[in-house]
């Protein structure tokens, strides 16, 4: 028996397919070991804002709260460009032909991401040191594949 897929799992494996994005670098934790994500910085799924589903169609609608990082180890100064410029990827990625693609794991049934669409990233204030930290809103609709 396959599991279902959560909101939460289906955005990071959006997320991990969109172009100029590093895949290993997407996940729902922030790593402790910054030297892991200092050079490419790092996305974070954060929490589920809505989620519906449609019985009818099986469609299900959600929107994810997404945290782009980047940290500057050799300087106190953020690098504010590196992480808008994560967000941008992100909204790009939502305009991109390949949005509209499956997202598998193995263990779950697979889902095809229909749609994808993005706020604009927002700096967030309280940055603490030498990171810079973004959140954009995403909003993926998706359903079940055969």
């Amino acid at each position: 028996m396959t599991a279902l897929m959560s909101a939460e799992l289906v955005a990071v494996l959006w997320l991990k397919g969109v172009p100029g994005i590093d895949a290993t670098k997407v996940a729902t934790m922030l790593p402790r070991d910054v030297t892991a994500w200092s050079s490419t910085g790092f996305v974070q799924v954060g929490a589920v804002l809505s989620d519906s589903a449609a019985p009818e169609s099986r469609v299900r609608i959600a929107g994810i709260s997404v945290h782009l990082w980047a940290v500057n180890q050799d300087s106190g100064k953020p690098p504010w460009g590196k992480a808008a410029n994560l967000g941008e990827l992100v909204v790009a990625g939502c305009e991109a032909p390949g949005q509209q693609r499956a997202v598998t794991k193995t263990g779950y049934a697979p889902v095809r991401v229909m749609d994808a669409e993005a706020t604009g990233p927002r700096r967030l204030p309280g940055d603490e040191g030498a990171y810079a930290h973004y959140q954009l809103d995403l909003t993926l609709m998706w359903s079940a594949t055969s």
